[in-house]
């Protein structure tokens, strides 16, 4: 009897032109959304020559939004990540109630616009805000100063680690916890040696999101810390400042800096998703973690 070869189904892949059509829209996109902009910034901060774009680096109010971009992403990263390690752990290793709101709450600043955030800001804080004759009567400035811009920078970047690490904590159960508690763990010995190697590649991919964002925001920024040319203006707002002053170049010299940081962000994020960041993986084994003497045989 004669064998036939099965016919495997047609899939999308195997129509060339349709492939041809559709990579090169996206090449297409891709070239004119990202790439054209950045020739651009890099183009332009140097069109004056190297010397005056180190000029423009180096005047003191872009040093300064420099340095406060910095000094804004070195406090509010790490209190985010804090946030979205116990957040997440909190989720996917225990049951209480309020778990689900707490879930939504997490999502919520994806959902409000940056510059919403910010006016809501001001009703709280302001001089006629909730706490505003508080803070004022306590000499407590938290608006057009650091606290403010590091409280906006937070709120916007709140979900980014904890979005990371529950996927990955949910996949990979709470087996190994819950055997690590029997053999006499206490919570942090759990922590420290079960859950964080598990979690440890897609823990720094939250990070570098968190803190490309945190040096790129705008929006909330924008409205607590009043623009004050040299003492509460980040890097992102110091270039529309300089746009506004017609200082077409200088503007793409500090923009280049953001953009030398997107880019720096994108190599992380390529290195880190090769070590299994984002993706779901084998949780490790209970290396490290001892039986007490009230839990062994």
């Amino acid at each position: 009897m004669a064998n036939h070869a099965t016919k495997r189904p047609p899939r999308v892949g195997d129509n060339p032109r349709f492939r041809r059509t559709l990579l090169a829209i996206v090449l297409v996109l891709v070239t004119i959304v990202v790439i054209a902009p950045l020739v651009v910034i890099g183009a332009q901060a140097f069109s004056l020559g190297i010397g005056y774009f180190a000029k423009t680096i180096a005047e003191p109010d872009t040093r300064h939004a420099i340095l406060l971009t910095v000094v804004t992403a070195l406090i509010a990263v790490p209190i985010n990540t804090v946030f979205g390690v116990a957040a997440a752990w909190a989720i996917t290793k225990f049951d209480f109630r309020g778990k689900r709101l707490l879930t939504i709450v997490i999502e919520l600043p994806f959902s409000i616009s940056p510059i919403v955030a910010g006016v809501a800001y001001l009703f709280v804080y302001g001089l006629q805000g909730l706490f505003g004759p508080m803070l004022q009567s306590a000499e407590i400035k938290i608006l057009f100063a650091l606290p403010g811009i590091v409280i906006a920078s937070m709120f916007v970047t709140a979900p980014f680690v904890a979005r990371e690490l529950i996927p990955l904590m949910q996949a990979q159960g709470r087996d190994l916890e819950e055997a690590a508690t029997s053999l006499g763990a206490s919570g942090w010995r759990t922590f420290f040696s079960v859950t964080l190697p598990n979690i440890k590649w897609a823990l720094l991919y939250g990070i570098v999101l968190c803190n490309s964002r945190v040096m790129g925001e705008f929006g909330a920024v924008s409205v607590v810390s009043g623009n004050i040319r040299g003492q509460t203006n980040t890097l992102p707002l110091h270039i529309e400042l300089l746009y506004h002053d017609y200082n077409a170049v200088g503007a793409f010299a500090a923009a280049s800096i953001l953009a030398l940081l997107a880019i720096v962000t994108l190599v992380a994020k390529v290195a880190l998703e090769r070590q299994g960041a984002g993706r779901r993986s084998r949780p490790a084994s209970l290396a490290g973690v001892e039986p007490t003497a009230e839990t062994r045989p």
